[in-house]
């Protein structure tokens, strides 16, 4: 048998295959379908709830942004105490603002540590994953932080936070360590 003969076997066994599926196709009805509808057509109509009403949403004045996060470690008595002694306390508002002050402390890092010229550096990553040198005497944080010691593997920074009182500073003591120790 040549090539095209064996072709044209196989196409005439594929249409004799799917010649009785195409006509098992063509008129089977839908009597099924047609009664299934008829059955839910005859159940009587149901009632539809009306959407529930919502009560207005009331706004929150939230006035107590500028007391101590509920989510700091409380200061401690002892140490406000001790601390309350020094009335001269307070923040600079009036010298200019470091890069990394507008980030909070949590949110930085240490990643690295260097000398250069002589002089001892702290690299810090900020959350946008800038790189910082940094010194002591640099401020970072929200809360006034200064940079009080440099370490290897840690820098120690003073922040000056309220106390709860009117018109009260207290200095807290933060620790960044080596990110990744």
């Amino acid at each position: 048998m040549g090539f095209k003969n064996r072709r044209a076997v196989r196409r005439s066994l594929s249409l004799l295959v799917l010649l009785p599926w195409l006509a098992s196709c063509g008129d089977s009805g839908f009597s099924d379908l047609d009664a299934f509808m008829a059955e839910k057509r005859a159940r009587p109509g149901g009632v539809i709830e009306p959407i529930p009403t919502f009560k207005a949403y009331e706004a929150f004045a939230y006035a107590a942004t500028t007391l101590r996060s509920p989510f700091d470690r409380p200061v401690d008595i002892r140490q406000l105490a001790a601390l309350s002694s020094r009335a001269a306390l307070r923040p600079d508002n009036n010298r200019p603002k470091e890069y990394l002050e507008r980030f909070t402390l949590d949110s930085l890092l240490m990643v690295g540590s260097l000398e250069r010229a002589g002089e001892d550096w702290t690299l810090i990553r900020d959350p946008d994953g800038g790189i910082h040198r940094v010194q002591v005497g640099n401020f970072l944080g929200r809360d006034h932080g200064r940079i009080a010691e440099m370490g290897d593997t840690f820098v120690a920074v003073i922040e000056i936070v309220p106390d709860g009182t009117e018109d009260g500073w207290v200095e807290r003591p933060r620790t960044i360590e080596l990110s990744g120790m």
